[in-house]
């Protein structure tokens, strides 16, 4: 009886190390799917460089990836919540799962945009040279951010979630001044043309740097139990401070 009773004990336990196997290979996943995102990324950014219109189509081709680890990861999350029943802290990060799955399918998306403009852009088409540094330097800070994003949630770094917004302060700091710069950029229809199309790829930059803020806002939700909208660093206001002692 003794034995058979220490046996029916060890079941839940059992069951409890199962789920959190499962529930740390969905993670992986989900992360995984940042790397799917970065390198989409670079590749519409090289493809943008240099009028790579087939390159560009393998970045809109691609994006079928990103949309499959989404539905897997969804679908894994919705199996283990019929399964099992999780606790608060399980809960927090079976939450955060489904958030940044769904910011990373929105990542791709903005890539995808990115590329579907190459065609576009025209390779014999007069251009800017402070646009173009400055389109760059957006991709550079997206690529950062994405990576810290990553090993952010991954290392439950709340100071290294918070700096992302910082970052992202520079990479709205670009965007304006891109659409500023379009809007002066002269008479000249096609310039004014291509500059236009600019003005959407910084928007899509934009956007994603917006997506990796809500990633970092998931990371102090499952550290600290608390969800708020991280401050803008612009705003020098101490609320940053506070969420992350949490």
């Amino acid at each position: 009886m003794h034995d058979k009773d220490v046996r029916v004990g060890q079941v839940p336990r059992e069951v409890r190390h199962h789920f959190h196997e499962a529930l740390r290979d969905l993670e992986r996943r989900a992360l995984g799917g940042l790397d799917l995102d970065i390198r989409q990324l670079d590749r519409a950014l090289e493809a943008l460089t240099y009028q790579d219109v087939e390159l560009a189509g393998m970045v809109v081709a691609d994006d079928d990836q990103v949309d499959g680890r989404y539905l897997e990861v969804h679908q894994g999350v919705l199996s283990l919540l019929a399964t099992q029943s999780p606790v608060a802290t399980d809960l927090r990060l079976v939450a955060a799962l489904l958030h940044i799955m769904r910011c990373i399918e929105r990542i791709g998306d903005q890539c995808v945009n990115m590329a579907k403009l190459v065609p576009l852009s025209g390779y014999e088409q007069p251009k800017d040279k402070d646009i173009l540094d400055s389109i760059e330097r957006m991709g550079r800070h997206a690529h950062s951010q994405l990576s810290q994003a990553k090993e952010a949630f991954a290392s439950r770094d709340v100071a290294l979630a918070h700096d992302l917004v910082r970052q992202d302060v520079e990479i709205n700091r670009l965007n304006r001044g891109i659409f500023r710069r379009a809007v002066e950029i002269g008479d000249d229809v096609e310039m004014r043309e291509w500059a236009m199309l600019m003005v959407l790829v910084a928007r899509a930059l934009e956007r994603i740097g917006d997506n990796t803020v809500d990633i970092a806002e998931q990371v102090v939700f499952v550290v600290t139990g608390l969800f708020r909208e991280l401050a803008d660093a612009s705003s020098a206001t101490p609320e940053g401070t506070q969420a992350a002692s949490g």
